[in-house]
């Protein structure tokens, strides 16, 4: 903490407000001497004061500490980039609500194989229908298994690790 900023800072902040020491000092409840050592820096505000300093002159007790005022260009970069990320974050989520939407249907077409041919009573030992039935509740119940471990992240852990692996593997 430079306390020689701060106080030009302080100094720079009052002159844009258009204000003397004296008029600074009484807003604060300080002497015009108090201010003075501020700006010189020679001695800091209280804590307590540094709230009222941030609410006369508009900015942030972060800005008064470090002595300078937010880069706007710094915040308009921040601002775009937290945008980019929020788009990024967008368009992982669409493509994962597509994926689960298609795991859905393939699940509910399977239920709905094996619901007919089992209510059809077509499932006779060895017959297509029976496969076809068989299949249908596999593919259920693994739909469920990927859908479980993908809503968990599980899915994605194993995914990372199966490219640090094969990363590893292409180098060597």
């Amino acid at each position: 903490m430079d306390q020689k900023k701060i106080g030009v800072f302080l100094k720079e902040l009052r002159k844009e407000k258009g204000i003397t020491q004296e008029e600074f000092a009484e807003m604060l409840y300080v002497s015009g001497r108090t201010v003075s050592r501020w700006e010189t820096g020679t001695n800091m505000p209280d804590i307590s004061v540094l709230v009222d300093i941030a609410e006369v002159f508009d900015v942030s007790i972060p800005e008064i500490i470090n002595g300078e005022r937010k880069s706007e260009i710094m915040e308009k970069e921040v601002k775009e980039t937290v945008l980019s990320l929020s788009d990024y974050a967008e368009a992982i989520n669409q493509k994962i609500k597509g994926r689960l939407f298609i795991l859905t249907v393939i699940a509910i077409v399977g239920m709905i194989l094996f619901v007919v041919i089992e209510c059809a009573g077509l499932d006779t030992p060895g017959s297509i229908y029976e496969i076809i039935a068989s299949a249908g509740l596999g593919l259920d119940f693994g739909m469920l298994i990927v859908l479980a471990m993908y809503l968990s992240g599980l899915l994605g852990k194993i995914k990372a690790r199966y490219k640090i692996r094969r990363g590893t593997n292409n180098k060597g």
